[in-house]
């Protein structure tokens, strides 16, 4: 599967700028998790918009965090895949965000997320959709990729790193 020709420069962030304050003294842990994951899930949403290929950013956004609410998407290891089938997008749309610091976004293993790829394809297009997933799992599974990942200086090295896998 050629991932690569999927990305774009402008579709990969080196650095999210969410900022999740610490939980407030009467806000429970589970109401202050699910706050963040939804701040940093409109960070990726916003990712994809730059794509122009999104019906409504806002029911796009609302998709996704449903979609989060019924299985977390944290994979562990440091990667989460959030991905949704929506009206909302005009065709198969991926992007890539990184965090240096990590998220707590509800890994399997409890791990901070430091890795996110971000998908969506419309409610039809499932052959393409699973292809990318099934694709992206298999690079992903190995340490060595993830931290190549983690040392990207570039947008660029992203895509070169993609091709280096396929």
């Amino acid at each position: 599967m050629n991932l690569s020709r999927y990305f774009r420069e402008d579709l990969i962030k080196l650095e999210m700028d969410t900022v999740i304050e610490p939980p407030g003294e009467d806000e429970s842990l589970e109401k202050w998790r699910q706050n963040g994951k939804e701040m940093i899930i409109e960070e990726l949403v916003s990712l994809l918009e730059v794509g122009n290929r999104i019906g409504n950013r806002n029911k796009l956004l609302i998709d996704f965090i449903n979609r989060e609410r019924k299985a977390t998407t944290g994979l562990g290891y440091g990667v989460a895949v959030p991905h949704v089938r929506s009206m909302q997008a005009k065709d198969f749309m991926i992007a890539f965000a990184r965090s240096t610091e990590g998220y707590d976004f509800g890994s399997l293993d409890t791990s901070p997320t430091h890795l996110f790829f971000i998908m969506a394809a419309p409610p039809y297009d499932d052959n393409l959709y699973l292809k990318v997933f099934k694709s992206l799992a298999e690079m992903l599974q190995y340490e060595s990729f993830r931290e190549e990942l983690m040392s990207l200086q570039s947008p660029g090295e992203l895509i070169r790193a993609l091709r280096a896998m396929e």
